[in-house]
Order: structure tokens, then sequence, then C-alpha cells
């Protein structure tokens, strides 16, 4: 028995098709603002001279994580800009704090929401399931077809790809606060914002920031892919070793990629952990 295709793929298609057509003003302003976003940062990171951002970033690294993790960022910034791969490190950088920061500004509301809302979290969760199992380079069609070539389709292809923790995360954060002193609080008069503010975003602070912990290290993990549709910076360099075969230029790309996430997992990791020497 031949049961005949769905037209599935022709049905998505069709959808893109009429996005284009009718939302091409939105995705338009979409567009300004990400890459509006990503020019500021990149020149707030390279209108210093590297030396000078090294030092500095090496003095925030001590004030974060004590001295060991202040030798690593020297040692290792050190070492990118050495390998002449500065300028695209920032350039990835600056592509993965822009997804980062649009990624918890969208994923903690949404987390929020689902842990006050049981249907909100019964209808979210399918979503983020998907989400998190769909191959990453399927995502960079629609961005494409969207946003044309460059970084901004690369952004929003990692927010998609990297916002599920946040929200997974922030959503059981605010539901692992203790009920006895969530009921303290109404006791007390509290509203559902003071509790919110006050109480279980507070507590659930740990939990959140290892969302964020993992939606940056998902960014980071596009860097190569987004390159393949025009992002510039170090994923480049990889892509452009893997496609040349030369084994030391990916190798010292690849290098400089560790160091970033490095630096940027242990600093995040510190943020909610007391020093240590």
């Amino acid at each position: 028995m031949n049961i005949p295709k769905l037209p599935l793929g022709k049905a998505v298609e069709w959808l893109e098709n009429w996005l284009t057509t009718y939302l091409g003003p939105l995705f338009d302003f979409i567009h300004a603002v990400i890459g509006g976003m990503v020019n500021g940062i990149e020149t707030a990171l390279t209108i210093l001279p590297a030396l000078v951002l090294i030092i500095i970033i090496t003095a925030l690294a001590y004030w974060i994580g004590k001295w060991r993790m202040a030798l690593f960022a020297l040692a290792g910034l050190l070492l990118i800009d050495n390998l002449g791969l500065w300028g695209p490190s920032m350039q990835s950088l600056a592509l993965v704090l822009t997804a980062s920061v649009l990624a918890v500004l969208i994923g903690v509301p949404l987390g929020v929401l689902c842990a006050q809302s049981t249907g909100v979290q019964n209808t979210v969760t399918p979503i983020l399931d998907f989400m998190q199992t769909m191959p990453a380079f399927v995502y960079l069609l629609p961005a494409v077809s969207f946003f044309s070539l460059g970084v901004v389709p690369g952004v929003i292809a990692s927010i998609i790809f990297a916002i599920p923790p946040t929200i997974r995360l922030t959503n059981l954060g605010i539901r692992q606060v203790s009920p006895e002193l969530v009921e303290a609080a109404d006791a007390f008069g509290s509203t559902s914002g003071q509790k919110l503010f006050k109480l279980q975003l507070p507590i659930a602070l740990p939990t959140i920031m290892a969302g964020v912990n993992q939606t940056i290290m998902l960014s980071l993990s596009m860097v190569v892919i987004s390159s393949m549709i025009g992002a510039q910076g170090v994923g480049a360099y990889v892509y452009r070793a893997v496609s040349q075969a030369k084994t030391g230029a990916g190798f010292e790309a690849g290098i400089a990629i560790v160091i970033i996430a490095i630096l940027l997992d242990r600093l995040t990791q510190k943020l909610v952990k007391p020093k240590k020497g």
C-alpha cells in the first residue's frame, strides 16, 4: 500500500515565502537592531589596543576568580594575539555576546512564565525539545532566507540553538524554591512581583546562571557553523582550514576558540560562587 507523501517540505517553504513577503519590514528592523548590537560590541572590544584590553580582562578575571583564572586569561589572550587571531576572536566574541544577551533577555522571562504556569510549561517544553534536537545546520536555512548572509543570521541561529537551557533552568530554579518560603512571603502580604524579585529569583540565581553558562557555550559552538553563511571571525578561519585541509591553521584557530570558551565558562561560573585563592 502506497501512502502519498505528506507535503511537509512544501508547506514549510510556503510559510517561509509568506513570512518573507508580508513580514519583510519586521525582519529588516530585526536585522538592523542585531547588526547594530554586534557592531557596537565589536567596536567596544577593538577600540582599545589588544594589550590594554588583555590587562583589563586579566584584572577582571582576578577580581572574579583570583590569581589562577587571571594567569590563564593573561597567557591565553596573549597567545591569541601572538597567533594573529585577536581581531577575528573579537568578532566571534561579539557574535557570541550578542546572541547570549538576547537569549537571556528572552529566555529568563519565558522561564519565569513556565514556572508560574503549568499550561505555559506544557506548551513550551515540546518546542524546546524540538529546538534542541533539530540539527544546528537546519537553522541556517530560514535565517539566511529572512536575513540574508552575514553575521545577523548567525546570531539568530545561535539564539534558537542556545536559548533552551536558559528557559529550562530558570523554570527549574524557580520551581525548586521551597514552598514554605513562598507561603511565608504570602503570609507577610508580599505581591507576586515582590515574591519573584526578592525571593524566588535570588534563590534560583545559581540554577539560572548554570543555564546562562550553557547558553553561552552553545552560542560559542555555533561560531564555526555561522561562518558557513558569511559570519566573520575565528570560525571562518576554522572553516577555511577545513576546506583547504590546513591542519596547523585549523588547530591555531581551534585553540583560540577553546581559550575563549574556557574564559567565558569559568567567569560565568565564578560570578555566583565564592572566591577561592
